[in-house]
């Protein structure tokens, strides 16, 4: 990930701090899976394990941003290094809250579950989308590893699959409503789900940004794809 330094040993403080960047997204990973399959399976067991490891993912960004600042303190990084360390904090933030919106999913799962009135309504698409999510967060974390801009680009094109697939969800909740009053409740619990997929999705084109920030050194948040596929040019 990180070009060679007069300083060995800054090389193996960069390489081990962004080792554990990859160990935090397996981490979040799991959650998601476990996160999906629960609301697959209406399992609450499968639920409460996403619960506990968001403690672990809690514990582990805090030690990752306390090593960021140490060696931030003791190297007094510039332009490029500099650049690496805060995409890496800022992602390590971003992976927080991925693991925050799996707990989302596997709480609200269990409370769906209590209710007994998921199985009527379409969840088949939210586990579409959290594939989708899912598959988008590991690319973005594979392309963060080398650091490789074209896959960053294609991750932030991908966002806007997510982005349909949670508006026609919406769409068809609507129309659930709509038809039957009584599954009003249940709905809007679906959507809080969806919600929190899209989430997902939105979290990982932030890691694809920092991506580029790293390498181009150019903020391309709220910018257009074009002026992005310019940047990279």
């Amino acid at each position: 990930m990180t070009e060679k330094h007069l300083s060995s040993q800054f090389d193996s403080e960069l390489n081990t701090v962004s080792s554990r960047v990859m160990e935090l997204g397996g981490m979040v990973e799991a959650q998601i899976h476990q996160a999906v399959y629960a609301l697959q399976e209406f399992d609450a067991e499968a639920a409460e394990r996403v619960t506990e490891t968001e403690h672990r993912v809690n514990a582990m960004e805090i030690e990752i941003d306390r090593e960021l600042s140490s060696i931030i303190a003791r190297r007094q990084p510039t332009a490029r290094d500099l650049r690496l360390l805060i995409a890496i904090s800022k992602t390590t933030a971003n992976l927080e809250r991925v693991g925050d919106e799996a707990n989302k999913i596997a709480r609200m799962v269990k409370s769906i579950i209590e209710s007994g009135s998921a199985r009527a309504l379409p969840s088949t698409e939210l586990r579409i989308a959290a594939d989708l999510a899912s598959g988008l967060l590991r690319k973005a974390l594979d392309a963060f590893a080398r650091l490789d801009t074209a896959a960053a680009l294609s991750i932030l094109k991908d966002d806007d699959l997510i982005d349909k697939e949670f508006d026609g969800f919406v769409r068809k909740l609507v129309t659930y409503m709509m038809e039957d009053p009584r599954k009003i409740s249940a709905s809007l619990d679906l959507l809080f789900l969806a919600k929190a997929i899209e989430r997902i999705g939105d979290h990982a084109k932030n890691i694809a940004e920092f991506i580029i920030y790293i390498v181009k050194g150019a903020d391309v948040r709220h910018t257009s794809m074009e002026a992005i596929e310019s940047a990279l040019q």
